[in-house]
């Protein structure tokens, strides 16, 4: 299909401010693919079955964000087992005969990056929220972390939800209240799953020798958290690592060609958000 141009984008609802286009147009670049476009389409629930059946064959994959990485599961005919493992779809894969073939790219990418910053195991780990990112987390643990997981959490219907993720991806969860959280920052490997602004009265908490911070938010950065995290000398690895390392493998996958281009997708995602 060389001789027809290909066409991917990112789907969701607010769509506006997503850095997919920024990395995937400079994967795209870096690779000399003149001939492939990547755009951002504002995309519900209720809009999304027409627009998947709207799409002709010079379609090669879709990036998918809230609220659609569940909704589009319906629509696949084959999921891997890593989106199965979570019951989130950020990646949809067109393939030559036809087929739509889903993956979940932001669990191995959480995996990567962390081990770009050297970080292959840990004896117990925290995470902070528990929302879809904070499952995306308890399946990287799963591969990361060789004990207990302490998820601090707001409300019982949280707790038990965090609870199943856990027996379900087989890691060892305990559930502490989220008025507790402070004490969370002594653990080996902090992962914060939680919006803006939710952990910023937890920067005074910082130990005078902190272990690694995960912060999954890339705006603003540095949060509150992270900037403290980092003041004692603390590992932080940010969302934009995160951004790149599961766009890198949605590049991979979408074009067939890898390795994507890492440090040209970090460099222009950084100077995007410099530019806001």
């Amino acid at each position: 299909m060389a001789d027809i141009r290909r066409r991917a984008a990112v789907l969701g609802s607010p769509i506006a401010h997503s850095l997919s286009p920024v990395l995937h147009r400079a994967a795209y670049a870096e690779l000399g693919l003149d001939d492939w476009s990547y755009d951002r389409f504002e995309v519900d629930e209720a809009a999304l079955p027409g627009f998947i059946e709207g799409l002709d064959p010079s379609w090669a994959g879709l990036s998918l964000t809230m609220p659609l990485k569940r909704a589009i599961i319906p629509l696949l005919d084959e999921i891997s087992a890593t989106a199965a493992s979570v019951e989130a779809v950020n990646t949809v894969v067109f393939t030559e005969d036809g087929r739509r073939v889903g993956d979940n790219t932001d669990i191995p990418g959480m995996i990567a990056a962390l081990r770009e910053r050297g970080i292959d195991k840990v004896d117990s780990a925290a995470v902070l929220g528990a929302g879809a990112t904070a499952s995306s987390a308890l399946a990287a643990l799963s591969a990361v972390c060789a004990g207990p997981v302490t998820a601090y959490v707001r409300g019982p219907e949280r707790a038990v939800e965090m609870r199943a993720w856990g027996e379900r991806l087989g890691v060892d969860v305990v559930i502490a209240d989220w008025a507790d959280a402070a004490a969370a920052l002594g653990a080996p490997l902090v992962i914060a799953t939680t919006p803006a602004g939710a952990t910023d009265a937890l920067a005074s908490s910082v130990p005078g020798t902190p272990g690694i911070l995960f912060d999954v938010l890339y705006e603003p950065w540095p949060t509150a958290l992270a900037a403290a995290w980092s003041a004692r000398g603390g590992a932080v690895v940010g969302g934009l690592d995160l951004l790149v390392h599961q766009a890198l493998l949605q590049v991979e996958q979408m074009t067939g060609r890898i390795p994507a281009p890492l440090a040209a997708m970090r460099q222009a995602g950084e100077a995007a958000l410099a530019a806001r």
